[in-house]
């Protein structure tokens, strides 16, 4: 991208919260803590002075299938982001004092989370939709398994895990690609060999509804519905993508039109699809009265049923592919966006799939598909529900979840 001034960059490990047994949860978002806090050549404070000093940004984050530390600035400044990143890779010290810190950070983190509702509802629906299993865990863990986190334990975590095979270096921005693959090969060496981290495939065994209910003395009942659907390497991921553009992405879409507009029954209601490698699963959240439950429960499932019943119109199927289309070229105008698509497709499929061509396959999807994947997945044996209210029973709940 020559016309910036910038440059993105992103060392991506291809290991996240998923890969961790239920002992060690939380390990992946620790060591990306642990990284921040020093080196052998760097504290913690000149970590970020190196950066902001020259007018960057630093950062990092831990998904369950991923970890990213990334950063941006002038594109003058390439080799200083690199260095600081490597060396928070390779040489970062862990000292038992700054294991210590950190944990009771990390800890107040947690706490932050459960004392956001919109937060909360979406751990409790990830725990149902994957029970016992470590997508159904916290990616950031529990005060519990922090507590049994040494620092033994995260220093043989990282060395199993970081290694050379399960991890991309990708830059977007005023770079060029041979001088990045030049500077990248004077740290390459000191990358750890071996194979890739693997994790435990899902798995399923629902027959029915499930339901998971977080009592709080708050004005506002949460509420996170969540169906379990495909995986990012299933074809059917383009058709589904439209689908939840059609249903609750964005304000043209059915559930807000017809919970929030037409009827004022919420402030906030969307859905958001994920993918996995071997699952995924799409969610509709929402916030709102509980009064106003029963009726906002009867139309999204009313919402769900047209989707399965009835292909959407031509003039609706245009507009949410216009709309995929446009968030993919408005997105990846950002050299981070660039730079988080290179990492995502490398890790995630082995290869970088061009924009063009993912919105070419979008083109390609009919009113028919989206009918089929919705017939696929908003079954009652793929259905979850997750809510946070001041309800202490979910009995009534479990009378509205009729989806079939």
């Amino acid at each position: 991208m020559p016309w910036m001034a910038s440059a993105s960059l992103g060392v991506w490990v291809g290991v996240g919260s998923r890969y961790e047994p239920a002992a060690l949860n939380g390990a992946c978002h620790f060591i990306e803590h642990m990284l921040f806090k020093g080196t052998a050549r760097r504290s913690a404070q000149e970590i970020s002075q190196a950066v902001e000093g020259i007018g960057g940004y630093l950062n990092a984050f831990t998904s369950e299938e991923m970890t990213c530390f990334h950063a941006r600035a002038h594109a003058d400044c390439f080799a200083m982001l690199l260095d600081v990143l490597a060396d928070m890779l390779l040489r970062s010290r862990f000292t038992p004092t700054d294991v210590a810190r950190e944990r009771e950070v990390i800890k107040e983190e947690v706490a932050m989370y459960r004392d956001q509702p919109q937060q909360y509802v979406q751990e409790l629906l990830n725990a149902v939709l994957w029970p016992d299993q470590p997508l159904g865990r916290p990616i950031t863990g529990t005060e519990t398994t922090l507590d049994g986190l040494r620092r033994a334990h995260l220093l043989d975590w990282l060395r199993g895990n970081y290694r050379a095979a399960n991890t991309v270096i990708a830059a977007a921005g005023n770079v060029r690609h041979r001088a990045v693959v030049q500077a990248v090969s004077r740290y390459a060496r000191f990358f750890s060999r071996g194979s890739r981290a693997r994790f435990a495939p899902v798995q399923t065994d629902q027959r029915g509804p499930r339901v998971s209910l977080g009592t709080r003395k708050i004005e506002q009942a949460q509420l996170a519905i969540g169906f379990r659907t495909c995986s990012r390497h299933d074809e059917r991921r383009y058709a589904l993508r439209l689908l939840n553009a059609i249903l609750g992405e964005n304000m043209s879409s059915r559930l807000f039109q017809v919970v929030r507009e037409e009827r004022g029954l919420a402030y906030a209601i969307y859905s958001t699809p994920s993918f996995f490698e071997d699952t995924g699963d799409l969610v509709i959240s929402a916030g709102l009265d509980t009064d106003n439950l029963p009726e906002t429960l009867r139309l999204i499932r009313r919402e769900l049923r047209r989707l399965v019943e009835t292909p959407p119109s031509a003039a609706e199927l245009r507009r949410a592919r216009d709309y995929a289309i446009g968030q993919i070229d408005l997105g990846l105008e950002s050299t981070d966006n660039q730079m988080n698509w290179i990492g995502e497709h490398l890790l995630g499929y082995g290869r970088v799939t061009s924009p063009a061509a993912i919105k070419r396959r979008l083109g390609t999807v009919c009113a028919a598909e989206i009918s089929a994947v919705a017939r696929d997945f908003f079954r009652p044996e793929r259905l979850n529900l997750a809510m946070v209210s001041p309800l202490k029973s979910d009995g009534s709940l479990r009378k509205w979840l009729k989806f079939d």
